[in-house]
């Protein structure tokens, strides 16, 4: 196959085709594409925002995002299997917080 010389010597300094190819069988492909489709959500974006500036409860959530609660657990649930957020519950309340893993992909 015919390419660039630049392309070629630029991939002879990464180590060649096969090392470029080996890229693609790192083992945490599958868990970024979660990551990147939780956060592709609009509304879960918009939740990391929040919880990158405060915790905050499910109520302030609701009445922030004017969304119903099955839509904001849901949304929550979602960012909570990825490791983005974290809650605690006190008392009535449940406390949400964004985690280091969240603020790292925000």
């Amino acid at each position: 196959m015919e390419i660039p010389d630049d392309i070629e010597k630029e991939l002879d300094k990464q180590g060649g085709l096969k090392n470029l190819i080996d890229k693609l069988d790192d083992s945490s492909i599958p868990e970024r594409c979660r990551i990147h489709k939780a956060l592709s959500d609009e509304i879960r974006l918009k939740i990391l925002i929040l919880l990158n500036e405060q915790s905050l409860c499910v109520c302030l959530m609701k009445e922030i995002l004017n969304i119903a609660d099955s839509k904001l657990s849901y949304h929550l649930s979602i960012l909570k299997d990825e490791g983005l957020i974290e809650g605690e519950r006190r008392a009535n309340f449940v406390i949400y917080e964004i985690t280091k893993k969240g603020k790292r992909f925000l």
